[in-house]
């Protein structure tokens, strides 16, 4: 066109061009990755996190770990796990995220069939043969009842809708106004119980999340607390086998031990013991003699496991038989025990001591084999007993070692223990010992007389001050077993 004065001519764009940036699609190459790299980041926190629960090796240790990264995946600040196995043998347990006792005394006054994780434990999807039973999700529980939200085997609408009506004024109380819940079972593959393929998993329990406003995970979210809880549930499953064989080792162990300890004039005892996870062969005894006397005993046998208990059960037995025919000498009564350790079992090693103390004149003779010095506390002392030095049990052809006198005064008590109270501190034994002693020490006055009260609080102060939270199941110290016997002369 020919030019005008003041006119621009509308030059058409070129069949080349592109359109404008904002119009723009990213291509399908800058899509894939963007959605790999998701992928990618989404392994790597299911990774991060079973690996943190996979360090766990005790249920009181991976229960609040459960809770918590539960609570990261769909965005929850607070929930509660039950661990109820559907079989009945338990154990079975609550554990709350950011929930006080209170506020779980709160929520088990709402009908289960109202709750989550309620529905949950009690089948309420009713999932067929084989199914794993599906995540309950309740994005407002003052909207009425929503799509997905559990209804519950109640008993009539009025049931239901009562039940629901307590819900909500629980919620209210405690301030949360959505919940999310998830099943926790064992896959068949990885039970322990032996069920078949084809059974559906056995339930372990549930885990809700509490949301302070009305919500619900979305599908990634869900998607992951899926897979998670999946791999939760089989090592809860095999964690809920270990805590039964702790459990039923633990019983064996304390019936072979004395149900209860002698009454005997002019002396009062209590005892502190506590089975490690693996099972030992720590040992107490106190045993009336004639006139008067008192037997007193404590021991520990080499290994641990149902061998090491049952080794225990049948060198204590022999013992009181010793004991009855030659307790007036300790020294006798422990080479006795040798020679019926080396014929019998001359593979396994022990340590004991042996006291035959006579309560109307205070007068205690003891000896010891490879074991701890008694622990002499009162009022005006505490101090350990000079023993002399001596082999284990089973360790020499011939076990022999002069026997020690000590004279209680009045109030004083005497602590019999095993080395495992030393060792469960984890700090070599000249450290274990101090520890032992300043603990003791640190006995308040007004519990002194009180036998059971000192053995608690020795024990409580020695494991606090090492550090002690909980029993782990592997080895280490641990695992031993711990025995604290208090004797107080009146």
């Amino acid at each position: 066109m020919p030019k005008v004065a003041g006119i621009n001519s509308v030059v058409p764009a070129p069949a080349h061009a592109t359109p404008p940036l904002d119009d723009l699609q990213a291509p399908p190459v800058v899509l894939i990755q963007d959605r790999l790299a998701g992928w990618v980041s989404d392994l790597t926190t299911l990774h991060e996190l079973t690996e943190r629960l996979a360090r766990t090796d005790h249920l009181d240790a991976a229960l609040p770990e459960l809770l918590r990264a539960g609570a990261a995946l769909v965005g929850a600040r607070r929930g509660l796990v039950v661990l109820d196995p559907a079989d009945g043998l338990g154990p079975r347990t609550t554990v709350g995220l950011g929930l006080s006792r209170s506020d779980l005394g709160h929520l088990e006054t709402v009908p289960r069939s109202a709750t989550g994780y309620g529905a949950l434990l009690d089948d309420a999807g009713r999932a067929a043969p084989g199914a794993r039973p599906e995540a309950i999700a309740c994005p407002d529980l003052f909207a009425g009842p929503a799509s997905g939200a559990p209804a519950g085997p109640v008993s009539g609408q009025a049931s239901g809708a009562a039940a629901r009506s307590r819900l909500r004024d629980v919620a209210t109380r405690l301030g949360f106004a959505a919940t999310y819940a998830v099943p926790l079972v064992a896959d068949p593959e990885t039970n322990t119980a032996g069920e078949p393929a084809g059974e559906r998993p056995p339930r372990l329990g549930a885990v809700m999340w509490l949301y302070d406003e009305p919500a619900e995970p979305d599908e990634r979210a869900r998607h992951l607390a899926g897979l998670y809880s999946r791999y939760a549930g089989e090592h809860l499953a095999r964690l809920v086998e270990l805590e039964r064989a702790r459990a039923r080792l633990a019983a064996v162990a304390d019936e072979l031990l004395p149900s209860r300890l002698p009454s005997v004039p002019g002396v009062r005892m209590a005892v502190c013991h506590r089975t490690g996870p693996l099972g030992g062969g720590d040992f107490y005894d106190a045993l009336p003699l004639p006139e008067g006397a008192l037997g007193l005993a404590v021991g520990s046998v080499s290994g641990s496991g149902p061998a090491a208990v049952a080794a225990m059960g049948r060198l204590r037995a022999s013992l009181r038989a010793y004991a009855v025919m030659e307790g007036e000498d300790p020294v006798a009564v422990l080479s006795d025990l040798e020679m019926l350790l080396t014929l019998t079992e001359p593979a396994r090693t022990a340590t004991a001591l042996f006291a035959f103390a006579e309560p109307a004149t205070r007068r205690v003779v003891l000896a010891g084999a490879g074991h701890a010095p008694p622990l002499l506390v009162g009022d005006r002392r505490c101090e350990y007993v000079e023993t002399t030095l001596s082999a284990p049990l089973g360790m020499l052809s011939c076990w022999e070692a002069p026997s020690v006198e000590l004279a209680p005064a009045p109030g004083e008590t005497v602590l019999l223990y095993t080395d495992g109270l030393l060792r469960r501190t984890g700090d070599p034994m000249d450290r274990a010992y101090a520890r032992l002693h300043a603990a003791a020490a640190s006995v308040p006055a007004a519990v002194r007389d009180d036998p059971a009260a000192v053995a608690e609080h020795v024990v409580r102060t020695v494991l606090a001050d090492a550090g002690v939270a909980h029993e782990p199941a592997g080895a280490g110290p641990g695992t031993e077993d711990i025995v604290l016997l208090a004797v107080r002369f009146e």
